[in-house]
């Protein structure tokens, strides 16, 4: 099974970090780092959801469950348990 970690990191680098040089990591600020904002978060909401087939409830999608990569991959986990 993929690394979901990675797999979320990956996406969030190639689609929302524009300077190559920015390091980004699991536990980098997302949202109050400026690096994702509220349309992106739409986006990639749609994202995990299409790429693990999970429905996030919006109240569950909150600016500070996506605030880094390590609490959307526990947001996601939470919605994945059991399949």
């Amino acid at each position: 099974m993929e690394d979901i970690k990675q797999v979320i990191l990956d996406y969030v680098i190639e689609e929302y970090v524009e300077d190559e040089d920015e390091e980004v990591t699991f536990d980098t600020p997302l949202i109050s780092g400026g690096i994702v904002d509220s349309f992106s978060m739409v986006s990639l909401k749609r994202f995990l959801e299409n790429k693990y087939q999970i429905s996030i409830p919006d109240e569950k999608a909150s600016p500070e469950a996506f605030d880094t990569v390590d609490l959307i991959v526990e947001l996601v986990k939470e919605f994945t348990a059991g399949k």
